[in-house]
This record gives structure tokens, C-alpha cells and sequence, in this order.
């Protein structure tokens, strides 16, 4: 085991800045971290030092280990943006089992995957319904407000039993929580809007219940298994996550394949299921959009590359690096649709791995095996250096994509 020390001078900033001219690929400042080893210091916005993982290996193992919490509220914990004035009040991603596991359990049963397969021809019906409106409407469109963001809006909305009416307040609301330039209060008069939302939600749901999520975690209210402001958190971190991932993904995505034009040609003329799945597991490690890394404090010493881990130590684990790891995928600054990616990263690791994952891979399935077969000329209407890249977010993608065919 060793122990480095840094100078104050040597310690890099982060978050990093991506480069302009380069912006499918993480920012330079990662690729310099790990010339140096698969753990490093970086400091953050309060001073603080946390450790920064760029390996695979190394972040799965660090995922996986019970010495490591993600508890925002442990002293350590690396919050790369201020918190709100008094904290914030957790959902069960921020908790640790075995409240972690209790919570979850609650909301597992509908992202199984036999379930959300049963959902794929609702999802290729809107999927095919809003490219019939973009073929009869206005020719150039930006492709995030026309197609983009409704598509897993409607999906999330239709799974909870939110009101897609409603989606305008949503998804400006999540915008402001995902953004980092904005102040911790900003971010907090966000959560608290989205949670009072979502507060009224259950209410009405706990009067008339439907065949819908919320429905059931009202069920777990009047069963006593789970408070009312435990439910409105759920959905309000379940409507977040559940329409802003997929919206960056499906948009980055598309402007990813347009500027890959030979890889965007074996997708469009694919009939096979397989290669369309391969697909979006290698623009899921390729693009991989959490912006932040994902965030943990040690509760324990660990040792991680060699190098101890004090208890009280805050990890970033950046995802986009793990996923660029040679150690882990060769070439690993190459799109390869038909590479092997499924052990990427981009949805985490160990007990809190992406409760979606499944929904947002079978919404990815049908877009992208849908889009570009039904709009074979669809193209970029700008440069790529006037795109509006969303460097400022905390879900790395687009703010819009103007597209013609």
C-alpha cells in the first residue's frame, strides 16, 4: 500500500471541462487523471480533496464494496454542487441498505424485465406516432423537443400515472435540478416544486387509485409500509431519472451515429434484434451521460489501485472514463456497434445499479431501430460546433438538435 501526498497546486478542479471540439469523449483533464494512475485527488468547489476512480475494474469494485456508502448526508460525502440550505431530504439511491434495499424493493416488481418487455409495442406505438408527426410537420425541427424528450416523457408518464398534460412543469422543473450553474437554492425551490407536485399526485391516487406505479406505492401508504412524502419522493426521482436520461441519450445518440456515418448505416439497414441491442450498449459506454461521476465516502479503510482509502474519504467514480478503459474494452475511443460492451458501466454497479435499466434499453431499442429506418435521410441542419452541447448539466447531452431530411 502507499500514500500519496499533492500539493495544493496539483490538485485539478472538478468537474472538468469536455472539449468543444471533441465532445462525445470525456474531458482531456480525465485522460491526464489517469496517465497517473487509476486513483487520484481532485478538488471540489468547498475545497475538499476527494479520491477521482478512472478504471473499470477499479470502479466495480468499489460499487461493490459495503465500506463504501452513498449516503449524501455522511460527512465526506464528495457533493460536487452546493446543497441546499439545512441538506436535502434523501430518495433511496442517496440511502444505504438496509433502508436502501427496503425502499427499492417497493418499486422493483415494474422494471422487470418480462414487464417492461410487455410494454415494447406501446412504446413502438409512440415511438412510430411521433415520427408520423415529424414527417407531417415543419421540415428543418429540432429533433429533442419534437421527439426526443416526449417519447421517454410519455413512457415515464404512462408507467406512473403522471398526467403528460403536466410535462411542461416537469421537465422545466427537472432542468433546473440537473443544472449545475444553478444555486442550491434554485435546485431547492426545484425539489420542492416537483415533490409538492408529485405530493398532490399521491393524494389524488390515494382517493382513486389506478393500474399505475404511484397507485402502488399508495398502497404501501394505506398499508403503513411507507410514508406519504417517502411515495411523493419515489415518484418525483422516478420521473426525473425516468424521461431526462433516455431524452439525452436518444438525442446524442442520433448526432453520435450522424457524425459516424458507417456506423449509422449498419444500424439503419439492421434487421436483427441482436445487432440493434449491441448498439445500444455501445452508445451507452461510448456517450455514457452522467456528467458528475457517481459519488461515494468510504465508511471504512479500503485499499483501492494500491493506495489506502481513508474512512471518511469521498469517491468520484467517473463512469465515462470507465468506460473508456483499454484494460476493459479495446480501442476503447472507437464507436463499434458491433463490440461486446454489456459490462459498461454507464448504469452503475453493484446494489445501486440503474433501477430502469431495462425500460431505458427498451425504449433505446425502439428508437434507434426505428428513427433512422423510417427517416433514412435524416441529417445534421448546422455544423457540429453550433450544436448547444449541455456542458453546464449534470446529464451530459444536447439542448437541441436541429434536423432535416
Amino acid at each position: 500500500m502507499t500514500s500519496t501526498l499533492h500539493s495544493a497546486g496539483e490538485i485539478p478542479e472538478f468537474p472538468m471541462a469536455r472539449e468543444a471540439r471533441c465532445p462525445f469523449d470525456p474531458a482531456p483533464g480525465l485522460y491526464a487523471q489517469r496517465e497517473q494512475g487509476p486513483l487520484t485527488r481532485v478538488r471540489l468547489w468547498d475545497g475538499s480533496t476527494p479520491w477521482l476512480v478512472t478504471g473499470f475494474a477499479e470502479q466495480r469494485a468499489v460499487l461493490a464494496d459495503p465500506r463504501v456508502s452513498a449516503d449524501l448526508s455522511r460527512p465526506g460525502y464528495p457533493a460536487t454542487v452546493p446543497l441546499p440550505p439545512g441538506g436535502v431530504k434523501r430518495s433511496f439511491i442517496g440511502m444505504d441498505d438496509p433502508e436502501h434495499a427496503r425502499l427499492r424493493r417497493m418499486v422493483t416488481a415494474p422494471f422487470a424485465i418480462k414487464r417492461i418487455e410487455a410494454m415494447r409495442p406501446s412504446v413502438q406505438k409512440i415511438v412510430d406516432g411521433l415520427i408520423d408527426d415529424l414527417l407531417a410537420g415543419p421540415n428543418p425541427v429540432d429533433l429533442v423537443q419534437a421527439f426526443a424528450l416526449p417519447v421517454p416523457s410519455l413512457v415515464i408518464c404512462e408507467l406512473l400515472g403522471v398526467p403528460y398534460a403536466d410535462h411542461d412543469f416537469f421537465q422545466e422543473t427537472s432542468k433546473t435540478i440537473i443544472t449545475r450553474t444553478a444555486t442550491a437554492e434554485q435546485r431547492q425551490a426545484g425539489h420542492q416544486a416537483l415533490h409538492a407536485y408529485l405530493d398532490d399526485l399521491v393524494g389524488e391516487k390515494l382517493a382513486n387509485p389506478g393500474d399505475d406505479l404511484l397507485s402502488g406505492l399508495v398502497e404501501r401508504v394505506t398499508a403503513g409500509e411507507l410514508t406519504r412524502q417517502e411515495a411523493a419522493r419515489m415518484g418525483a426521482l422516478m420521473l426525473i431519472a425516468g424521461h431526462e436520461t433516455t431524452a439525452n441519450m436518444i438525442a446524442l445518440g442520433t448526432l453520435t451515429l450522424l457524425r459516424h456515418p458507417d456506423q449509422l448505416a449498419l444500424l439503419r439497414d439492421a434487421d436483427d434484434p441482436k445487432l440493434i441491442a449491441s448498439a445500444v450498449e455501445e452508445l451507452l459506454r461510448y456517450l455514457n451521460i452522467v456528467h458528475n461521476g457517481r459519488l461515494r465516502v468510504a465508511t471504512e479503510d479500503l485499499e483501492v489501485a494500491g493506495q489506502v482509502v481513508r474512512a471518511g474519504e469521498g469517491l468520484i467514480l467517473v463512469n465515462e472514463m470507465g468506460n473508456r478503459d483499454p484494460r476493459a474494452f479495446p480501442d476503447p475511443d472507437r464507436l463499434d456497434l458491433r463490440r461486446d460492451a454489456r459490462r459498461h458501466v454507464a448504469f452503475g454497479f453493484g446494489v445501486h445499479q440503474c433501477l430502469g435499466q431495462p425500460l431505458a434499453r427498451m425504449e433505446l431499442q425502439v428508437v434507434y431501430g426505428t428513427l433512422y429506418r423510417r427517416i433514412p435521410a435524416l441529417e445534421l441542419v448546422t455544423s457540429l460546433d453550433q450544436v448547444p452541447f449541455k456542458f453546464d448539466g449534470m446529464v451530459y447531452g444536447v439542448h437541441e438538435l436541429p434536423v432535416t431530411w
